[in-house]
């Protein structure tokens, strides 16, 4: 058994711990879970602290348990929110919950018979439960009063928007799942943010008072970046899971482009690297921060580890064409949508196909087809210093013709000014 707890202290990610539960994880295989609610199709980065917390608790030798949220992801937890969320329909639930099972199983080996994950769902045990039930069996054994002192109601009691009495009872609902899991299935740790500490200790409570039970807690830090922007969000949005609705490339970008101050804090959450691994890529970077190793190195594993070996290989050559010297021929393996993945963000222009066809000549395809230049002098201009290219080749003649034929794919012209200015044509 490896220490599963000393793990999580030296790669920074612990923040609380239930007295005696260091103790009671050294004494063999011991099962334990971790909440993940459905609120979309996709987990997003802002959860894999909490997969890794599992993959770890797997590795050190003992059992983790997913629960998926089918009956609280109905309700919305409070923790860390200034407003309710809006209710989902038991259909969207479903939805949400069968794209989850599918990136968790990327993560987690379930097949294992001794230590393998076990993927719960929290609406198999509350949807034969009624209202009077519940009170009854659950509420009575918590207190209004230990339920109000949690921060999270708290800070809601004193916000502008005040606390429906859907959320003020999340606690309870989740401190039954604890109490189920331990009843059930021999859980005896729940895991989570930091945020989630008050809703754990209510479940450790339940058992205790309703069942005499002992239970454990453990929580994470909560990631923060050192410029004070949230972590997982950029310009463009949260940084999902599914490469449908991020890229590889942009995921992998997403890492690559963490600050130095970050990315030793990261290299130690998000990845399996060893202590002695880690400390080793440290001194290197630091020996030439320019070439961005610990950047390199976690942006490899992690997108290997959510995506494949497969698409990391597309994601540097991606990032090699639009970043550095990579060819043109790469640009015509992809499919139209990963074309216009890779150029999002990049000034987008529409020009007729049947304009192209009898052949354009750069200044006006440039300055008037398009407003890539302003004027056909400023195109002359940059062609003159040497810093234009249009399909990765220099342009030598502001005279040039294009048409058709030099289409990418049937489809696209790809402007280069100087050397990181880009502009995507569409040819319709």
């Amino acid at each position: 058994m490896k220490n599963f707890v000393e793990e999580l202290r030296w790669r920074g990610m612990l923040h609380d711990i239930m007295p005696n539960t260091e103790e009671k994880l050294k004494e063999g295989m011991t099962s334990g879970y971790i909440g993940f609610d459905p609120t979309a199709d996709s987990l997003h980065v802002g959860h894999l602290t909490q997969i890794m917390t599992l993959i770890h608790f797997q590795r050190a030798g003992h059992k983790p348990f997913a629960l998926v949220g089918g009956a609280t992801g109905m309700v919305g937890d409070p923790s860390g929110k200034s407003d309710e969320r809006n209710l989902q329909t038991p259909e969207m639930v479903e939805h949400n919950l069968a794209g989850m099972k599918k990136q968790l199983a990327k993560f987690l080996t379930f097949e294992d018979a001794g230590n393998g994950a076990v993927m719960v769902n929290n609406a198999d045990w509350f949807k034969n439960m009624n209202f009077l039930d519940f009170i009854r069996d659950v509420g009575k054994h918590i207190t209004v009063n230990y339920m109000m002192a949690k921060d999270s109601v708290k800070k809601r009691l004193e916000g502008d928007s005040g606390m429906s009495f859907t959320e003020f009872c999340y606690q309870l609902v989740q401190g039954y799942d604890f109490y189920y899991l331990w009843k059930n299935n021999n859980c005896l740790v729940q895991m989570g943010g930091s945020d989630q500490w008050g809703n754990i200790v209510t479940g450790t409570e339940l058992i205790r008072r309703k069942d005499q039970g002992t239970a454990y807690a453990i929580t994470t830090q909560l990631i923060k970046k050192a410029d004070g922007t949230k972590f997982g969000k950029t310009e463009s949005g949260a940084i999902w899971l599914d490469p449908e609705k991020t890229s590889p490339y942009k995921y992998y970008q997403f890492w690559l482009n963490a600050s130095d101050d970050d990315v030793k804090k990261w290299i130690r959450i998000f990845t399996l690297k060893t202590q002695v691994e880690i400390e080793a890529l440290e001194v290197e970077h630091d020996a030439a921060p320019h070439l961005r190793i610990l950047q390199k190195a976690l942006a490899e594993d992690i997108t290997v580890k959510t995506h494949s070996v497969e698409a990391l290989e597309t994601a540097i050559k991606t990032s090699e064409f639009l970043f550095g010297n990579g060819a043109l021929e790469f640009l015509q393996t992809l499919d139209a949508k990963s074309v216009l993945e890779m150029f999002e963000g990049v000034p987008q222009f529409q020009i007729s196909k049947a304009e192209l066809a009898e052949g354009i000549d750069t200044a006006t395809l440039l300055a008037e087809k398009t407003t890539v230049f302003p004027s056909k002098g400023e195109v002359k201009k940059t062609v003159q210093g040497g810093g234009l290219s249009i399909n990765k080749t220099k342009v030598a003649d502001a005279a040039s013709i294009f048409s058709v034929k030099d289409l990418i794919n049937d489809e696209f012209i790809i402007v280069q000014k100087g050397k990181k200015n880009y502009f995507l044509l569409i040819a319709k």
